[in-house]
């Protein structure tokens, strides 16, 4: 397969084997890996964002990987000019780029581009976020729904931050989030993507899972979790979203044992993995969905 031009995209649910994928694939086609996940970006939170471990990072390079400072929020407008430096910067040294992670959004911005939608105001952020508390989150979504009928069912009820943000947009700007992102256009050319999506059964994926919390425990993600609360991070930073922190300070205020913190963040993980498949039975149709045990055999493909 003549892939010298080609940017490789692989996604998957979390816990899916999507880092040891890419990087067998790497060490085979001279690739570099970017991230493609919006919680990796954050260097204070490599255990449990489930980052690459320094171990990993020395086989082959990563990129835009813990570079992000907790106390400031990332967004995908950012990411995207983040990674096309990244994929440009790989491709002068003629290797190929491997983006991998399990950010739907991301990976939709970079196919099919994204919405040029007018800087909001602050002031009118501030009024939408003082709304959306007053309210709550159930009846904030209605009074959005209730001023822009395009948001129905494209957004999840319960995603604090796009609500918010498609709330903010129709205020200002009188036009839909839905209808800015109807004109939006492709950055790159489709033909340069060859786009892996790893598919696991039920069983095998809450498996996987339960194993990856099991390892975070190990690896100290009780001490990570103390330090994290230690900056003092803003409540409403996307950081603060990660699996895990709220339960983990539960665990450490003493309102749950240690098994009960366990079996809720494999509960919330398993929660993220069934969002992450749906997104992609969605968007992700024309990918190659590819089994885990038959990825060795894609890999002799590119020999």
């Amino acid at each position: 397969m003549d892939i010298k031009s080609k940017i490789i995209l692989i996604s998957g649910p979390t816990a899916s084997g999507k880092t040891e994928f890419a990087i067998k694939l790497a060490k085979q086609i001279k690739g570099e890996i970017i991230n493609a996940d919006s919680m990796q970006v954050y260097k204070q939170l490599r255990i449990l964002t489930a980052r690459p471990n320094k171990k990993e990072e020395k086989i082959t390079k990563h990129h835009l990987y813990g570079f992000q400072d907790v106390k400031k929020n990332f967004s995908t407008g950012r990411w995207l000019k983040e990674v096309q430096k990244k994929i440009k910067h790989i491709q002068k040294k003629n290797k190929i780029p491997i983006l991998v992670g399990g950010t739907g959004l991301y990976f939709k911005a970079l196919i099919e581009g994204i919405a040029k939608i007018p800087n909001i105001p602050i002031n009118c952020r501030n009024k939408v976020r003082k709304l959306q508390k007053k309210l709550g989150q159930n009846k904030f979504y209605k009074k959005l729904i209730d001023i822009d009928k395009y948001i129905k069912n494209k957004i999840d009820p319960n995603d604090v931050q796009r609500t918010i943000r498609a709330y903010e947009i129709k205020k200002y700007t009188k036009i839909s989030m839905v209808e800015w992102f109807k004109k939006t256009k492709p950055i790159l050319d489709s033909s340069l993507f060859i786009k892996f999506y790893i598919e696991y059964s039920r069983e095998e994926l809450l498996k996987n899972i339960n194993i990856r919390v099991d390892q975070m425990f190990k690896q100290g993600v009780i001490k990570e979790v103390k330090k994290f609360n230690k900056l003092k991070v803003k409540k409403e930073n996307s950081a603060t979203k990660v699996i895990g922190i709220r339960e983990i300070n539960d665990m450490i205020e003493g309102k749950s044992n240690f098994n009960e913190t366990k079996e809720k963040i494999a509960i919330k993980t398993r929660q993220y993995a069934k969002r992450q498949t749906t997104w992609a039975r969605r968007y992700m149709k024309s990918w190659k969905s590819i089994r885990p045990d038959s990825i060795n055999l894609v890999l002799k493909k590119f020999k």
